[in-house]
Order: structure tokens, then sequence, then C-alpha cells
């Protein structure tokens, strides 16, 4: 009889997504989280293989104990039984500092080494949509030591040029960033959308495929990349959430399904 783990259940690519997410986070490390899908992560990581993660809040809310999901990052849930209830200059001043391991960013557009679009869709002037901007993005992007972009992923997103850079990543390439006056070991990580998990290549800064979601393919990826990726030679497949892991998302972390859609 096959245990826990192995038993197969249907979850959706959110689902994935957080699970994805989640293994990633070190336990004893810090991580910076927006809410929605990164706090979904975070906390589950904490739940199964990171119980010592420290959570922060870019409101100021520093180690807290999250008693349902929180609906921005300076809801007063952020602070419930924090370690500390700082301020948004000494989160950045955290960053700043090099004591933030992984930060959760989002973004509009992404290019082929990281860098990142929240502010417009079109020219700057003239945009065909106004977005909301850089927050404490370019912070993170700037200061963390490696961060996390969660987006969905197709042509009008992963894209050769972007509209507009908000938050750098890798900039033009190798040593760009360090030219640019930021921490040399900091920069872009992973990217988790809903057809797979990309990181960078070593060399070129350039992202590179390193798995595929189950019953996506190779050219799934492709036909909704607008640049040219670095494809792995051997392409793994995500690994599925867990049974133990879908029970804490759907029961525990998000039983009103807020982010976790039922």
């Amino acid at each position: 009889m096959p245990v826990d783990g192995e038993l197969k259940m249907n979850y959706t690519a959110v689902e994935l997504m957080a699970c994805a997410a989640s293994r990633i986070l070190e336990d004893e490390n810090t991580v910076l989280v927006g809410t929605g899908l990164p706090i979904i992560a975070a906390t589950l990581a904490q739940k199964t293989h990171a119980p010592n993660l420290l959570i922060i809040f870019e409101a100021g809310g520093i180690g807290p104990v999250i008693p349902t999901i929180p609906i921005s990052v300076g809801d007063s849930r952020t602070f419930h039984r924090a370690v500390m209830a700082a301020n948004m200059d000494y989160v950045m001043g955290c960053a700043q500092a090099g004591l933030i391991d992984y930060a959760f960013l989002g973004a509009a557009q992404i290019d082929q080494y990281g860098n990142l679009n929240t502010t417009v869709i079109g020219p700057h002037d003239h945009p065909k949509v106004r977005l909301p901007g850089s927050g404490g993005a370019n912070d993170a992007g700037s200061l963390c030591r490696r961060t996390i972009i969660l987006m969905q992923h197709d042509k009008r997103r992963f894209v050769e040029k972007l509209d507009f850079l908000t938050t750098p990543g890798y900039l033009t390439g190798p040593g760009a960033r360090e030219i640019a006056g930021l921490p040399s070991n900091t920069g872009p990580y992973r990217v988790i959308t809903q057809l797979g998990v990309m990181g960078f290549d070593e060399g070129s800064k350039r992202m590179k495929l390193l798995s595929v979601h189950p019953g996506v393919t190779l050219e799934d990826v492709l036909d909704n990349t607008g640049f040219d990726m670095i494809i792995s030679e051997e392409i793994s497949t995500t690994k599925p959430p867990t049974v133990r892991e879908l029970k804490l998302l759907r029961e525990e972390i998000d039983p009103a399904g807020i982010v976790i859609r039922k």
C-alpha cells in the first residue's frame, strides 16, 4: 500500500507553483514575502521542511505566526505573535545589510536576464497600461541574496525587451550588476510559472529551463517564451504536490480558498 506522500490527488497549477516555490526555501533562512502566493509558499515551507524559516513582511512584520491569510503586507495579521513589529524602513535596511536570503517577486514582464517590469506597458509617457510600479520590488531585487519570481508564462510577459525596467535582474549579463553598484552575491535565482521552473546560467546569466510541470512539453514552454531560453541537457519534471502538502494548503494554510482556489 502506498505511503501518504505517494498517493495521487488532483491539484491545480497554483498549488503546484506553491509547492515548487516552498521547496526552494531552506531552513534557518530569511525570506521577504508579499501576500498571495508567496506567503502560501513560505508558510508551507515552515510546516514541512523549514520550521525555522523566518518570514519577513515589507511593512515590518518579522517572524509572525500567521493565523489566517493576510490581505496585504500591512494587514495586522502579518504582525501576529511576531518576533518584531518594525517598519518598511527597517526591513529595507535589513536587505541592504545583506540579512535577507530570499525574496519573492512578481512581474508583468520579464526578459532573459531576469529583469522585471511592473511599471507600464507601452511607452512610459503614453502607456497602454499603467501598472502598480515598484513598491519594494526594486529594493528586494537589488539587495536580497536570491529572488524567486512567480508569474504567468506567455509571450506577452516573457519578452525580448522590457517596456520599462523596474527591478534589475542580471541587467545586460555577466558583471552588469556589479558595474551598476549592486552586491555581487545577489540576483534572480528561480522563475516559477504554470509551465515550469527556470533558473539562470552561471556563465551567461541567461534564463535556463530546469524542469517542466507534469503534462507540459518543451514545445509548450518555447511557444510561450519571447526570447531564446537556454535548455538544460536533461530537463526534469517538477515533482507533483504530495498528499501532505495538499492537505496543508487546503485545510490549514488557505482553507477559505483565497489564493488556492477551490
